[in-house]
């Protein structure tokens, strides 16, 4: 087979050269030009026909019948990843898992192979570990290792080579930062490799209908190492994330072209591996011995999942001439807009005190149901006055001190009454006609006062 030809394109401009040099002259950047692989004119033809290896040109067909065609899932036997995945895997689909290293990415994944893989055929494809490494992580998880297989290689020509012989429908690679092509001359890891290997494995998956996982490196800022058109070229991104010092891990949803965006799954890290966790409203929330000031229970939603979590703030004197600002959890230029909020609308003058908001258990909220715990929170702290026992709130707050609705309130309720809550304030327009469900009493505002006079006179 002929040696594929290689030219170099700038990342800024598109711009293309036969060989590589430090300045593009076209847009005139600086190290800015990338090696690509150009394809041979009989092989381009064949992919704008199809996928290659595709029989004949592609056509147009009515979307009335592929809508008829029902979209086939496979359960992994684990259940927060079929949740945050939508719903199992689906044949064909390429999913990258990013994560901080010994947050537990290869662990999930080997014991999902453990777990499907007396229904289904799956290799574990490692560039970074020995097999025999491999083989003791499986043992120390108790998995049963006579229906796994692995393959510790990173040229991706012997891996698709070896993937067309054992025709696994699930395939791990672990991860897309150690694997190369010969075609191209850049070192293992630099955006040429990892973006050439990444498309030959999608379309392998497109292809044959094998469901892909690619484990990828993260950066010290947390974002997936490599070119950004990965994220793009991939059917679904997963972070797993993690405190240093706590057991439990979250896996969510950044992309997902078949479920909910920011779904949420959630593990505990055990002797035997990954553990799910069947409740995790339960390690969101503090278990203090009594009522305690500028602490606030909230229901917030993280894709289909209703979760409740516990709001701390903290406000003492400052002896700055300008106070801090410090959210852990929560976007910090909404905690400023939610205190001058709080002073006009509610007569709380705290721009002389240092204000610390923290959502417990390490996870970020980014919707604003979370404006009317925090303003409670922060007022509880500043008056040295807790809120009533089982109290649960949600609501959106406007600039001018009004408490607008957010979506799914009343299933919000009843997450919170299941779990003993009594009391909830909550926007007007969410609160259900009765006023009560199970035993959770509800009460409905419109304005920012009546909020705090609710919770004060209670």
């Amino acid at each position: 087979m002929a040696k594929a030809r290689t030219a170099y394109v700038c990342t800024e401009c598109g711009a293309a050269h036969s060989k590589w040099q430090g300045q593009c002259t076209e847009c005139g950047v600086w190290n800015t030009l990338a090696e690509i692989v150009v394809e041979p004119d009989k092989v381009a033809g064949a992919r704008r026909g199809g996928y290659a290896g595709a029989a004949g040109p592609a056509k147009a067909t009515s979307l009335a019948v592929v809508a008829g065609e029902a979209e086939q899932r496979a359960i992994t036997g684990i259940g927060e990843l079929d949740r945050v995945l939508g719903g199992g895997l689906v044949a064909g689909s390429v999913v990258l898992i990013g994560g901080d290293p010994g947050i537990g990415k290869s662990t999930l994944l080997l014991q999902m192979l453990g777990t499907i893989g007396q229904r289904m055929r799956g290799l574990y494809v490692t560039g970074e570990e020995s097999l025999a490494q491999v083989a003791a992580r499986g043992q120390r998880l108790g998995l049963r290792l006579d229906g796994l297989e692995a393959l510790a290689e990173t040229s991706i020509e012997r891996i698709l080579a070896e993937a067309a012989t054992v025709r696994p429908q699930v395939l791990v690679i672990d991860s897309i930062q150690t694997i190369w092509t010969e075609l191209l001359t850049a070192a293992p890891g630099s955006v040429s490799q990892v973006r050439e290997s990444a498309a030959r494995l999608v379309r392998f998956a497109k292809e044959t209908g094998t469901s892909v996982f690619l484990v990828g490196h993260v950066t010290k800022e947390g974002g997936i190492a490599g070119p950004r058109v990965l994220e793009h070229m991939v059917d679904a991104v997963l972070y797993f994330e993690g405190e240093s010092g706590s057991r439990f891990r979250i896996l969510r949803a950044f992309k997902n072209r078949f479920g909910a965006v920011n779904e949420l799954g959630v593990f505990a890290m055990a002797e035997k591996g990954l553990k799910e966790v069947p409740n995790p409203s339960a390690i969101f929330l503090s278990a203090h011995a009594q009522p305690t000031p500028g602490s606030a229970v909230m229901v917030t939603r993280e894709g289909t999942r209703p979760l409740l979590v516990e709001v701390q703030a903290l406000v003492d004197a400052s002896p700055l001439a300008n106070p801090r600002r410090v959210a852990l959890g929560l976007e910090q230029n909404r905690l400023a807009m939610l205190l001058a909020v709080l002073h006009r609308h509610g007569g709380a003058a705290v721009y002389d005190q240092d204000v610390f908001v923290n959502i417990v258990g390490g996870i970020r909220v980014q919707e604003t149901a979370a404006d009317l715990p925090v303003v409670l929170a922060v007022l509880s702290s500043f008056r040295d006055r807790a809120l009533p026992d089982k109290l649960v709130a949600f609501g959106e707050i406007g600039l001018s001190g009004e408490i607008r609705p957010v979506p799914n309130g009343e299933e919000r309720l009843r997450e919170a009454a299941t779990h003993g809550f009594r009391l909830a304030i909550v926007p007007k327009a969410n609160a259900p006609r009765r006023e009560t469900i199970g035993d959770l009493k509800i009460i409905g505002v419109d304005r920012l006062g009546d909020a705090l006079d609710a919770a004060r006179d209670l």
